[in-house]
């Protein structure tokens, strides 16, 4: 894989390499690979205690993860995107995931998504600028008798109404 790598690309995976060797996070990393005996298999528990480690998915460290399980690059992108756990950008302080199942979304929960949009400012998939609140969405999070759900930092909240988000996301800006 290294081997077809341009010269400037190669280059990069040095200079990440070199980086790597002075941050425990990434030793961590290789401990948890090498449990996984450097498995093709395991690149989506190596992308999750990735996550777990820095927070988000920054190239550089899904370059890392390409050079170390020998996958294209390009192989580890795809996953790190396709998945909706994993993210690439920095997470703000607080988490606000708004359910958008069928249950929740005839419940209201486009009116949910709509309200927060208007009083933060951001979409769903941005942190706001002062990194206090990011804004995600999920196809479902399995709660639909409470509909609509919305977590908020890991807790699970029903029947939200667009008031009820708006004031949960002003106690955290």
């Amino acid at each position: 894989m290294i081997a077809t790598l341009t010269s400037k690309k190669l280059k990069r995976v040095d200079a990440v390499l070199e980086y790597a060797s002075k941050d425990k996070r990434f030793k961590i990393l290789e401990v948890h690979m090498k449990k996984h005996q450097h498995r093709h298999d395991a690149l989506i528990e190596v992308l999750h205690k990735a996550q777990e480690l820095f927070g988000y998915l920054e190239d550089d460290l899904l370059l890392f993860i390409s050079a170390k399980l020998a996958l294209p690059p390009s192989r580890v992108y795809g996953v790190a995107t396709f998945y909706h756990f994993f993210t690439l950008k920095p997470k703000g302080a607080h988490t606000c995931v708004v359910c958008m199942g069928t249950a929740c979304y005839v419940k209201g929960a486009d009116k949910v998504i709509a309200a927060i949009q208007d009083a933060i400012r951001i979409k769903p998939g941005e942190t706001t600028p002062d990194k206090q609140v990011s804004l995600l969405t999920a196809r479902c999070i399995g709660a639909c008798g409470i509909a609509p759900a919305v977590v908020y930092d890991g807790t699970v909240t029903p029947r939200q109404s667009p008031a009820d988000a708006v004031a949960q996301l002003k106690k955290w800006m």
